[in-house]
């Protein structure tokens, strides 16, 4: 499995520029992937951490965006900058259980470690009430909210995260409602940073006028090819531009989720990006609109020059 990973990696390291200049309107030059998966993690992962940050850097990229949805990439990401300079490595923590939940200690310690690179900051995940209940699982669960209302744990993280400009928020797997009400607070406590996750996928699963709420609050949708690929995708790609169109591009981000290992194998992260960016070009979306959001809206959601 090692010997065949490094086999992709030179060939893609000789590949993507290649295939970015056959598409001379659409490259990677700059462009932002704000979720990541990659090893070392507690599951299998298709590449690490600091090889794929040699690709992405290869191809132009700008900044990559670790996640793991057990631990903290905040190290991650401090190491693999001093292995690979000149592409710009943030990590990212996601509060379910691991963490104890919306634990806002473990927050803290991120942004404390050493260099600055925890940034991001995921609600909960895997252990949202909303995730166990749409995959008819059962056991333990993080809540965000109650009757309504946001528990107080959570407005004490927007509250912290809201004395932090530089920190992202991403809303998690929570229901397009408790997404909208974690928006607005945020917005109102003064969170600078805030993405819906995967705002068209299965587990959020905002209509239009949701996301361009969200929108109107200072929030960015995020769009992934993870979602859009595969014999069973949760949205079709067509829907995915029909959604971009109608709630505007520049309140958009795009990112892969890649890093699972498949059978067949799919392609590594920047070409995924690539691929994503070719596939909305195809359903109308103009070379403009995508570079705006892969490359100038990620770029103002980590607080970087566009």
């Amino acid at each position: 499995m090692a010997d065949l990973v490094k086999v992709w990696i030179v060939f893609l390291l000789l590949a993507i520029p290649r295939i970015a200049g056959a598409q001379s309107e659409l490259n990677l030059n700059g462009a932002i992937d704000l979720r990541v998966h990659a090893g070392p993690d507690s599951m299998d992962r298709a590449i690490d951490a600091d090889d794929l940050a040699r690709l992405a850097k290869q191809s132009g990229m700008r900044a990559l965006v670790l996640t793991n949805q057990w631990d903290s990439t905040a190290a991650v990401a401090y190491m693999v900058r001093k292995q690979v300079p000149g592409i710009e490595i943030f990590g990212s923590i996601v509060l379910d259980r691991p963490f104890g939940g919306i634990n806002l200690e473990a927050v803290k310690r991120m942004t404390m470690l050493k260099g600055g690179w925890g940034r991001v900051v995921f609600l909960p995940e895997f252990d949202s009430e909303n995730f166990v209940k749409t995959l008819h699982q059962t056991g333990p669960t993080v809540p965000v909210s109650k009757d309504g209302h946001l528990l107080p744990s959570v407005l004490e993280l927007l509250d912290f995260m809201a004395q932090h400009p530089d920190m992202v928020l991403e809303t998690g797997d929570v229901t397009a409602e408790e997404g909208l009400m974690v928006v607005h607070e945020a917005h109102v406590r003064g969170v600078k940073h805030v993405v819906v996750k995967n705002a068209m996928g299965l587990f959020v699963h905002m209509t239009v006028p949701q996301m361009k709420q969200a929108a109107a609050e200072g929030a960015y949708l995020e769009f992934v090819y993870n979602s859009v690929i595969g014999n069973k995708p949760q949205n079709p790609i067509g829907e995915y531009a029909e959604g971009i169109k109608q709630v505007g591009p520049q309140y958009c981000v795009l990112g892969t989720d890649f890093g699972a290992v498949k059978n067949p194998p799919l392609p590594f992260h920047p070409q995924a990006l690539l691929e994503f960016m070719q596939a909305l070009h195809k359903e109308g979306i103009s070379v403009a609109d995508i570079n705006l959001m892969v490359k100038t809206n990620p770029a103002r959601v980590l607080g970087l020059e566009p």
